[in-house]
């Protein structure tokens, strides 16, 4: 096996003890202010969709090398257009939210051509040739957890697997019972408390980097599993497009955290022990899904 492991990630296997730890680490406003530029990158526009709905821009990356074929047939969809038109179908509380075509599965879908009607799962892939920043303080539901490229991803050394985590904002591929049945055209966001006993049984292809607040306040809905049980309670999407169909100066301008920068080791130590004045006791621990990947504006 094969994982690229910066001394950073080595560093924190072997954190200070909590009093000293919790003495020299800078909050979260200090490591923000203080990063360098080279510790922040640009999405690649040929991945990053922009979810426009009457209330703003929400604004997803793609996750390429984790889900491939998603991310080639979600760009197929995006760059012909697919969504224009469909609608918001579910928003579950402390859940999910859900978007695609009300008629799929019936005469009246909407056509997938000319992207593919059918992909391979793709819950988990080898972590040869990944970067991966380790969280030392473990995890329930993977034998290692930490985050890659920019995503928040569970790790199992034994088998050399690495996976995409169901954290707040991340973004999954609907399925039906069958492994094999998810295609892109039916997304969905994490809104709520991290369900990630869906880690390793959805293929998650992204995450939401802006806008996630045009998501979490939508009405909730009353049918099983918060679907909406009117069409007309149903948010229309008035279009989706690829970053890179939209002309430059209509693009959103953001940068992202590198997750193997060192002012992210200095970010997981600052969510570890919160030095901030309101913090009483520092516990010198956090959950993966409890360290934001910073987003902001281009400067």
């Amino acid at each position: 096996m094969n994982i690229h492991r910066t001394a950073l990630t080595l560093a924190l296997a072997a954190l200070l003890p909590l009093h000293a730890s919790a003495q020299t680490a800078p909050t979260t406003a200090e490591v923000l202010a203080n990063a360098p530029a080279d510790a922040w990158r640009s999405p690649d526009p040929a991945h990053t969709l922009y979810l426009e709905l009457p209330a703003g821009r929400v604004v997803i990356e793609l996750a390429p090398d984790f889900a491939p074929e998603h991310a080639r047939n979600i760009v197929t969809l995006a760059h012909n257009r697919y969504w224009d038109g469909l609608s918001i179908l579910r928003s579950q509380d402390n859940y999910v939210v859900q978007w695609g075509d009300a008629n799929a599965g019936s005469d009246q879908a909407r056509p997938l051509a000319p992207a593919k009607s059918k992909l391979p799962a793709e819950f988990d892939r080898s972590a040869d040739g990944l970067p991966f920043t380790a969280l030392a303080d473990g995890d329930v539901y993977a034998p290692q957890v930490g985050w890659s490229q920019g995503f928040p991803v569970g790790h199992d050394p034994a088998t050399g697997r690495i996976w995409l985590t169901h954290c707040y904002g991340m973004v999954g591929a609907g399925r039906d019972a069958a492994a094999d049945s998810s295609n892109g055209a039916e997304l969905y966001v994490v809104i709520g408390h991290a369900p990630r006993h869906l880690d390793r049984n959805i293929t998650v292809v992204g995450r939401v980097l802006d806008g996630m607040q045009w998501l979490s306040t939508l009405p909730r809905g009353t049918g099983a599993l918060g679907f909406y049980e009117q069409p007309e309670q149903r948010l229309a999407i008035p279009r989706l497009r690829l970053a890179s169909d939209v002309p430059a100066a209509e693009r959103s301008a953001l940068q992202v955290m590198r997750t193997d920068s060192a002012s992210f080791a200095q970010l997981i130590e600052a969510r570890r022990n919160r030095r901030e004045d309101w913090f009483i006791s520092p516990v010198g621990h956090v959950e993966l899904c409890n360290v934001p990947i910073p987003v902001r504006a281009s400067p």
